[in-house]
C-alpha cells in the first residue's frame, strides 16, 4: 500500500484515505486497561482534511507536561473529539478487554460526524458497523491513533488525580492506579477503595516493583 514506512509526521494513512474519498477518519486508542483502580478510557479523533500536521506521538513517549500541550492542540485543531469512560464497576462485571470495546464504541457514538473509516490501535473492535482497520502499534505509526492516545491518556490522568483528592491515602495522582510497589504497598496498608477493580489479582510487590 504504501511505498515506505507510515510516519506519524506523513498522515500517510490519513491522506490516502482523504485522496480516495473518505473524508471522516477517525483514530481511536484507549488509557487504563493495566491499572488496578479507576476506569478505562477511550477517545476518537477526527481531523479535517488537509490537516497540517503538527507535534503529536504516541502518548507513552511524551511527558505529562508535554501530553497536555499537546492535548489542547489536538482539541483545538480536530474536526471532532469522542470520549468514552467505563468505570471500574463495569469492568469487573465484563471483564477489560470488553469494557476496553465498549469504551470505544462510546466514544466513537460522541463523535460530531460519523467516520468513514476507522483506524484503531492494537484489535478491530466487534459490534461496529463502520468500517474499520486495526494497526499493531498503531499509536505509533496513524497521526490520528496517536492523537487518540493522548486525549484518552489525559483524560484518564485527569480522573486520577480527582480520585486522589477523594482517596489520599492510595496516591493515585503519582501512579494513576497502576500497579506500582506504592500502589500495592497502600492497598496492602489500607485494602481496597471503592474506585479499585476487584476482579484484578493483586501482584507482589517483587511483581509490581
Amino acid at each position: 500500500m504504501y511505498k515506505q514506512k507510515p510516519t506519524i509526521k506523513q498522515l500517510s494513512f490519513e491522506r490516502e484515505c482523504w485522496s480516495n474519498g473518505k473524508h471522516y477518519v477517525a483514530g481511536v486508542d484507549e488509557a487504563g486497561r493495566g491499572p488496578l483502580a479507576g476506569p478505562v478510557v477511550a477517545a476518537a479523533v477526527v481531523f479535517p482534511c488537509g490537516l497540517i500536521p503538527f507535534d503529536v506521538n504516541d502518548s507513552k513517549k511524551l511527558t505529562p507536561a508535554k501530553r497536555d500541550i499537546v492535548y489542547d492542540v489536538i482539541l483545538n485543531r480536530a474536526l471532532s473529539v469522542g470520549i468514552g469512560i467505563v468505570n471500574e464497576k463495569i469492568i469487573d462485571k465484563i471483564n477489560i478487554l470488553q469494557a476496553t470495546y465498549q469504551a470505544m464504541r462510546q466514544a466513537i457514538a460522541a463523535l460530531e460526524v460519523e467516520p468513514d473509516l476507522i483506524f484503531v490501535d492494537g484489535k478491530q473492535i466487534p459490534n461496529l458497523k463502520i468500517l474499520q482497520t486495526a494497526l499493531v502499534r498503531g499509536d505509533g505509526c496513524c497521526f490520528s491513533v496517536a492523537a487518540a492516545s493522548v486525549v484518552a491518556k489525559v483524560t484518564r490522568d485527569r480522573i486520577m488525580n480527582r480520585l486522589d483528592r477523594e482517596y489520599p491515602q492510595y496516591q493515585f495522582a503519582r501512579h494513576k492506579g497502576y500497579p506500582t510497589k506504592l500502589h500495592v504497598e497502600r492497598i496492602r496498608q489500607f485494602g481496597r477503595c471503592l474506585v479499585h477493580r476487584t476482579s484484578f489479582k493483586i501482584r507482589t510487590l517483587k511483581e509490581s516493583g
